[in-house]
């Protein structure tokens, strides 16, 4: 069996993304999994077992000193490495920021072909055929990347629930040389703090979304409640954040963030077509609206047609006496 790369994001604390356990999922769907890793040299040992318990059957650890000086360029550096010493059918990465400008380069240098915003990935007679959902999540469609080099993919977060058994990893070390003078230099690096314990929204197992219908910032808290009860991300629509009820890095849609839960739950949504594009590949959809002719109903696993001030409580009380 051929290998499937992984690259494997690290946070500027030194630990792993979110992504990893799909990521690796993923690469195991198209041949044997190997993580890719980039950091400085002595500190990327303790993530072999890790990785290993998510299904690498191999780790790459590249050591550069530049891991978290230079812009892009060492990920770059060691994933061209790995490529070259391993011969991959295929490199995976999130389609995150970093991870789509990562992935764009990648394709230039070895010269082959980019499937991006990837919903799933599979192996067929050798060639890697990917899913995506397209036009607003109105068309599935398949690619592939002829030609024999190795398929770059970039897959959206949480789209992927399959997740590789777990091993024992072995490791590969290589020391990576990066060109500083061609690259961009970081001056500092900083994950921004979150003052909240609920998930981040993109990547959430579990999304609760509010829009116009709930009326106020203040009644929006009715969503962030049931949020809790389930332990989920907190989204919102268009319409809701232009109306300031919540901040921007909460909307849902073509024009916020693309979101593939196992659950998603509208609340007050009618669904217009951007904001279907950005949720509509979550694998459970749940709608409640007092507008029976919403379209959001069209794409709704479950619907309810109601006052969301009315079923909401109820929901959150059922949930409380359940988990008693």
């Amino acid at each position: 069996m051929t290998h499937a790369l992984a690259f494997i994001e690290i946070s500027a604390s030194g630990e792993i993304r979110n992504t990893a356990a799909m990521l690796i999922a993923a690469a195991a769907q198209l041949g044997t999994p190997v993580a890719v890793v980039v950091a400085a040299p002595g500190t990327g040992d303790a993530v072999t077992a890790q990785l290993g318990a998510l299904g690498a059957a191999q780790v790459y650890l590249a050591e550069t000193d530049t891991a978290g000086s230079l812009l892009v360029a060492p990920q770059l550096a060691a994933l061209e490495a790995a490529s070259a010493a391993l011969q991959p059918s295929a490199i995976v990465l999130a389609h995150s920021i970093d991870g789509r400008e990562i992935a764009g380069r990648l394709a230039v240098r070895l010269r082959t072909g980019l499937l991006v915003d990837v919903v799933d990935v599979r192996s067929e007679a050798g060639n890697v055929i990917a899913t995506h959902s397209v036009f607003g999540g109105g068309y599935t469609v398949e690619a592939t990347v002829p030609g024999g080099g190795p398929a770059i993919v970039t897959v959206r977060q949480g789209a992927i629930e399959a997740r590789a058994d777990a091993t024992t990893a072995t490791l590969t070390t290589e020391a990576v040389i990066v060109d500083a003078a061609s690259a961009a230099v970081i001056d500092a690096v900083h994950d921004a703090v979150v003052a909240t314990d609920r998930p981040e929204l993109r990547g959430a197992a579990r999304v609760v979304s509010g829009g116009r219908g709930l009326g106020s910032q203040a009644n929006f808290a009715l969503v962030e409640q049931l949020a809790d009860a389930l332990g989920a991300a907190v989204g919102a629509s268009r319409a809701a954040v232009d109306a300031g009820y919540v901040p921007q890095t909460s909307q849902v849609g073509q024009t916020g963030i693309t979101v593939s839960p196992q659950l998603y739950i509208a609340l007050g949504i009618s669904g217009a077509i951007q904001h279907r594009a950005g949720m509509q590949t979550a694998k459970t959809i749940v709608a409640i609206n007092k507008d029976a002719d919403a379209p959001i109903f069209d794409i709704a696993d479950f619907g309810i047609v109601g006052d969301v001030f009315t079923v909401v409580p109820q929901l959150i009380e059922a949930l409380g006496t359940r988990a008693e």
